[in-house]
Parts: structure tokens; C-alpha cells; sequence
């Protein structure tokens, strides 16, 4: 594929901070949301909670709140899980092995393989819905599987700078070869097999190429969303939560029941709040 970075590469803060704990935080902050989006709470969550241990004892409805803005609020807790088993097991550190980063909650294969990689310089390949779109097209001009994707992947990053490699490829993907491909502008057209071969667009059919998503407006996600905001502010009643975000009480009351199986929100007779959070009820 060649040395593509100087040409496209992103100006993002967590690249090169060689710390791993920042790394893995960006890692996890970056699952299923756009860079631009993770760059002030990155920085926010780093300046509140800079160290593993930082984050295992901070009370939970910190951890929340400082993600206020990324969505997914799960994987706020998951990340606290996390730095709790890296303190127990791991003495505080971020493992280098990619199998043992994936033992850890929240933390999938292409995780695993990016904190490996930007933080630890393993020579594996990073493997997301970017770098597939990527693969496909670029390389082999036609769908892969998710196991031959990976075995690409891993067998690009060998012999070279891996961390500088795998960013050039997200970078790559998340700037020219996009879900609707900027070709006339991607400095690898030159050496695109889709390009100079042609035919249906061999990405819509390829492994970690992420599908288009159900509409968000009106979602379980959206109403979820906006009940942590609201408990971000401090603990509430279930009728004034209902109010304050316009929802019947009968739906606000599956999905508290649902934050709380997930470890993000309790709830008792008195108040919905969030996890250790101690505040006085509002409302």
C-alpha cells in the first residue's frame, strides 16, 4: 500500500502520547463514534482521570459524567471494569498481548489490537469498519471475510512502523475511501484495484464495514441518552425524569430498569440516580 501518512494524516490528540492508559481511553471513547466528536471529552476524561487507578476509584457517576457527549454511556462502566481488573491483575498496567486486552471488559478485537499497536508498537493489523473499506477496495477489489480481512491487515504491518501504518489506515478510510468514496482526491487512486478494474463496490459487502445504523430520532438509544444526561445534573424522581425528557412514564421505566442491569444508574423508592452518586434528589 506504500507510506501514505504524511499525506493524510489527522492532527488527533491522542496520537503519539505513548502512554497506554491514554491510549486505551481513545480506544475505547472511538468505538462506534466519529473522531471529531471524541477530542474534547478525551481530553476532559485524561485531565479528571489521567491513571489507571484514577479512574478504578473514582466514584461511577464521575466516570459518567465525564462522558457526557460520546453516547453509549455503557461503555463508560466498561472502561471503569477495566481499569478496576488492570489494578487487581495487572498491577495498574495496560497489557502489551493482545489476547489478554481482549480478555478485558468492553475490549473486542480491533481494540485489542489498537492499544497493542499505537501504545506497545505490536506488529498487528487494526481492523474497522475504515481500514475494511480500505481492504477491499484498494487491495483486492472484491468482499473479504472478517478472517481474511484480518490476515491482510496483519500481514501489511509486517516489517513496517505499526503504529504509523495502522494510523495511515484509518486515516485513509476516514478521510478518502468513505462510505460514498472520494476517489478523485485519495492519494492511493493510483494504486486502487477497484479503481483501475471497476465493478460494484466491493466495500457493501465486506466484513467490519459497519451497515447503516436504525434511524436515531425517536430510539431506545436516544431516550436512554437523554435519561443519563438528565441524572448527570443529580438524582431525580421517576415522574419528574419522565417529564423533564417528555417520555410516558411506562418507557422511561423499561429503560431505567435496563441502565441499571448495566451497572449505570440505581434505583430506588426515593430517586433514580447514577452509580455512587450521593447527591440529594431533585424534582
Amino acid at each position: 500500500m506504500g507510506d501514505c501518512a504524511p499525506t493524510i494524516a489527522r492532527d488527533l490528540p491522542w496520537i503519539g502520547v505513548g502512554d497506554p492508559w491514554a491510549v486505551l481511553v481513545s480506544e475505547v471513547m472511538l468505538q462506534q463514534t466519529q473522531a471529531a466528536r471524541v477530542i474534547e471529552p478525551w481530553r476532559r476524561f485524561m485531565e479528571s482521570l489521567p491513571t489507571v487507578d484514577a479512574c478504578a476509584d473514582a466514584p461511577r457517576a464521575v466516570v459518567i459524567a465525564l462522558w457526557g457527549g460520546l453516547g453509549y454511556n455503557r461503555r463508560a462502566g466498561y472502561l471503569q471494569d477495566t481499569a478496576r481488573v488492570l489494578v487487581e491483575e495487572f498491577d495498574g498496567h495496560v497489557p502489551s498481548d493482545p489476547d489478554a486486552l481482549r480478555q478485558l471488559p468492553g475490549v473486542g478485537g480491533y481494540t485489542a489490537n489498537a492499544v497493542a499497536s499505537f501504545a506497545f508498537g505490536e506488529r498487528v493489523g487494526v481492523l474497522d469498519t475504515n481500514v475494511g473499506r480500505v481492504l477491499a477496495r484498494a487491495l483486492v477489489n472484491r468482499p473479504l471475510g472478517r478472517s481474511e480481512a484480518q490476515r491482510l491487515a496483519d500481514e501489511l504491518v509486517r516489517g513496517r512502523d505499526s503504529a504509523a501504518h495502522n494510523q495511515a489506515m484509518l486515516d485513509l478510510g476516514a478521510q478518502f475511501c468513505t462510505a460514498t468514496p472520494r476517489c478523485h482526491t485519495c492519494p492511493m487512486a493510483s494504486r486502487c484495484a477497484w479503481r483501475a478494474a471497476g465493478g460494484p463496490d466491493p466495500a457493501q459487502r465486506s466484513a467490519a464495514v459497519s451497515v447503516r445504523q436504525s434511524a436515531f430520532a425517536g430510539s431506545d438509544r436516544q431516550c436512554r441518552g437523554r435519561i443519563i444526561a438528565v441524572l448527570r445534573d443529580g438524582p431525580t424522581n421517576p415522574d419528574a425524569l419522565s417529564i423533564r425528557i417528555a417520555e410516558p412514564r411506562e418507557r422511561v421505566e423499561r429503560l431505567i430498569a435496563a441502565l441499571v442491569g448495566e451497572g449505570l444508574v440505581e434505583y430506588d423508592v426515593h430517586a433514580v440516580r447514577l452509580v455512587d452518586d450521593t447527591r440529594e434528589p431533585t424534582g
